[in-house]
């Protein structure tokens, strides 16, 4: 499956980054060091226990948190990395494409665009197709919270795909988000300031999707 081969592409690439920038590089999740994003990626394919605190809140949540930062804090950050670089363990490698493409390929970019003067990746067209299928059902689950607008997303110089639509007893304000896939993984994973996307439409609207918290 070509996810599956993008997706282990982007893992490769981005253990090589790590690699290189070591454990105490900035990433764009905020509070997280690249030691904690490392961390963060090895227990969510390899601890099912941490599963459910990655989408919601609670005792959950911090159980993840307090599992996560172990990690990091006492295994070696190349042990880490090489662990992330061997690839998902066996249960996981049937759905590796459509579990971890977006995962690593946004995760990749965490670490690509926090420091200064970063520029945008080119002449990667088959990662950007493969992104687009995932775009509609993403952008959806992280936008709960924005019950009452028309959203819609494209591609640049294609049509729009509704993400959602208002209620009968709602007036619907349309706003548009456009840009590459990856960089709509990038802004609806809450990344927006760093996604080159365009925002169109009603201007509340517009307004209220760059400020809504984003999330399951």
């Amino acid at each position: 499956m070509r996810s599956g081969r993008l997706a282990r592409a982007e893992r490769a690439a981005l253990c090589d980054l790590l690699a290189a920038v070591g454990p105490d590089a900035p990433t764009l999740c905020e509070g997280w060091t690249t030691a904690l994003l490392a961390a963060h990626l090895v227990v969510r394919e390899r601890r099912p226990d941490v599963g459910p605190g990655l989408v919601v809140g609670g005792a959950a949540a911090r159980h993840t948190a307090r599992v996560t930062a172990r990690l990091a804090e006492r295994a070696p950050f190349g042990q880490l990395v090489e662990r992330l670089r061997a690839g998902p363990p066996g249960w996981v490698r049937p759905v590796d494409g459509p579990m971890n493409l977006v995962e690593f390929a946004v995760h990749h970019e965490d670490v690509r665009r926090s420091v200064d003067r970063w520029t945008a990746r080119s002449d990667i067209g088959p990662l950007q197709d493969a992104l687009w299928p995932f775009q509609r059902s993403g952008a959806r689950m992280r936008t709960r919270a924005l019950r009452h607008l028309d959203l819609s997303i494209a591609r640049p110089g294609g049509a729009p795909v509704a993400v959602r639509r208002p209620g009968p007893a709602s007036s619907g304000r349309p706003v548009l988000v456009t840009g590459e896939p990856l960089e709509l993984s990038l802004f609806f994973f809450g990344r927006r300031d760093h996604a080159l996307v365009e925002l169109t439409g009603d201007a509340e609207g517009v307004a209220e999707v760059r400020s809504a918290p984003m999330g399951f």
